[in-house]
This record gives C-alpha cells, structure tokens and sequence, in this order.
C-alpha cells in the first residue's frame, strides 16, 4: 500500500503544484489563438441559427457551462448530450446551426458516431480537441488545439488540465465573440434581469421612488414645525420645499434640524422652511438609473433626494432604504 502525504504541508504542497500546472498550461494556450480560432469566430458569428454544443463526461460538463457563457453574452447556444444526440435529439441541430464540439482525444466514440449526420446538414462544425491529426479535427470545418503536457492529477489520469484548457478556450471565443457583435453592460443586465447587475442596470429611479401623497413637500412660508411634521409622516428623513409652482426651492433633512436645535434661541413655530433649507439641493430625474442615483447619494455623503423633471417640478423623492429594498445596493 502507497504511502501518501497527508500532513499539512503535504497537502498544501500537492494543492499549489496543481494550481501551478494548469496555470502553465493554460498560458501556453496565448499561442493557439491563431487563424483557426479567428475561422471559428468567423463561422459563430455568421451564425444563423444557434451554436449547439456537444461534448461527453468532463468535456460535457465544461460543454454546459461553455453554452451558458454564449447564451448570456449575446451568441444564442444550447448544449446537447452526443449520447442523447443519436436516440432522437440531433433533431436539435439544423442546417443553419454552428455545432462546436469537445473532446480532449479528438475520439469521443459518441461524437463520431453522429459526425456523418452532421456533414450531412451542412451545418459547420468547429471542434476543440487536444490532437489535431484525430477524426474529429480531420472532419472540423475549423479546428482549435487545446492540447496539455501534463494533466494535473499525479496519476495522469483525471481531466483536469484539459478540462481547464477548453474552458478557457472556451471563455476566450465567447468574450471575443461578445466584443464582435458590440455587445453592452445593458444587453447582458437583460439577459440577467434577476441578477444584481441586471437589477442595477435596469432599474430606474422612477421605478423605485415615492410619488404623489407620498412625497413629503411643504411650502416655502410653512414653519419649520409643519415641516417636522411632514418628515415625520413620510418616513425619508427629509421634506421638499417648494414654491407656489410645486417647483422644487430646496430641500430641509433631519440633518437640518439637528443643525438648527444646536441653536437654543431657535423657535421652530416662527422660522419658515424657506429660510432654512439647503437651497441648490442635489437631485435625481425620473429616467436615472437607480444605480446613478447611489453613486450620486456616496459620493455627496447623503441619504436621500429629491426627483425633478425637466422644469425642476418635484415628482418623486427616494432614499437610501429605498435603494436597498429594491436590491440595488
């Protein structure tokens, strides 16, 4: 029976020398973006269906996530299973489609066995394998070397460098592809509208922020008690001022009033809200993302604001709760 090291500083030793192999061996890959990987971009691109992925055990693993990562950033993908492909789901696969296909060997039995049918369709097909004198290169339409020195595992055995290879590989043609088609930080946030950055792109101010009754207001001539009050009713720790108009004259926060209380001559029964408000407030308009409407709360060292159209009528208010409930903090 083989002794292993199973001391700290064995495993520690093992677990580095595996970070450190695959790190090798996918730097190399910097060489394999070549011709083939620009004719493979090429034919993904021209596209007119979907790109479908095939790929068995590890390689199907990585085949999943590889779709997933084109579906969401703006190459439509879908992975389908060779072994399922050959009993009935190669009708998944039409002659507009790109098929990539992985194998490590280059020799997936699974894989070759519905090569013919996919020549048949026409359809192109791209292969990443680690051989490039085997079938699966010979018959691909463009073919990627994703070939390693040395696996990870001591035994040699277990995928780990190839699998991390064609991952890699993998990523390097759905960003390239992603840049081609000018794809946006919008274009993913609507792919991934449940996500904290589909919600931060997404989401505007008017989406989130108080209207109507619910926005705290007095007028300029209104004593300062009336506007406590009004703050106290609203919840946001702030009221707007306004004149006559409803156009927005300035804004009167808690802060205000522990500012002004400081003063023991101060009688909130006779001082208007125009007289101590902080005019030229900061404020957000309606079609702001909420996300702009944040950074501009950070950076001002504020918790609220107030919302204005393009006549500087007040039309909403939020704050910084509002923000966080709607998940974009």
């Amino acid at each position: 029976m083989t002794n292993h090291d199973i001391t700290d500083t064995g495993l520690k030793k093992l677990g580095r020398a595996v970070i450190e192999i695959e790190a090798r061996e996918v730097a190399d890959l910097v060489q394999r973006v070549d011709d083939a990987f620009v004719a493979a971009c090429r034919l993904m691109l021209s596209c007119q269906g979907r790109i479908v992925v095939l790929g068995m055990g590890k390689s199907g693993h990585i085949g999943g996530k590889l779709a997933a990562t084109l579906a969401s950033t703006g190459s439509p993908a879908f992975f389908v299973h060779p072994g399922e492909a050959s009993h009935g789901d190669l009708g998944m696969i039409t002659a507009q489609d790109v098929v990539l296909a992985l194998s490590n060997s280059g020799e997936t039995q699974e894989i070759l066995t519905i090569l013919p049918l996919i020549k048949r369709l026409h359809a192109p097909l791209i292969a990443l394998t680690g051989n490039p004198n085997s079938t699966l290169a010979h018959n691909a339409d463009a073919h990627i070397n994703i070939a390693v020195t040395q696996e990870a595992c001591p035994l040699g055995l277990a995928p780990t460098s190839s699998t991390t290879a064609t991952l890699v590989m993998g990523d390097a043609l759905a960003v390239a592809l992603l840049d081609a088609r000018g794809f946006t930080r919008e274009d993913f946030a609507l792919s991934h509208p449940g996500g904290s950055l589909g919600r931060r792109l997404l989401l505007h101010v008017r989406d989130i922020m108080h209207t109507g009754e619910r926005i705290p207001r007095v007028a300029e001539r209104a004593p300062v008690s009336e506007a406590l009050l009004e703050m106290s009713r609203k919840g946001l720790g702030m009221t707007a001022v306004v004149a006559t108009d409803d156009r927005l004259s300035g804004v009167f926060t808690d802060g205000d009033l522990r500012r002004l209380f400081q003063d023991k001559a101060v009688n909130v029964h006779t001082l208007t809200a125009g007289t101590v408000m902080t005019a030229n407030c900061k404020t957000a308009q309606p079609q702001m993302l909420a996300a702009e409407a944040l950074e501009m709360m950070d950076r001002y060292k504020i918790n609220g604001l107030l919302v204005v159209d393009t006549d500087n009528k007040l039309v909403g208010a939020l704050n910084m709760h509002d923000l966080l409930r709607a998940g974009v903090v």
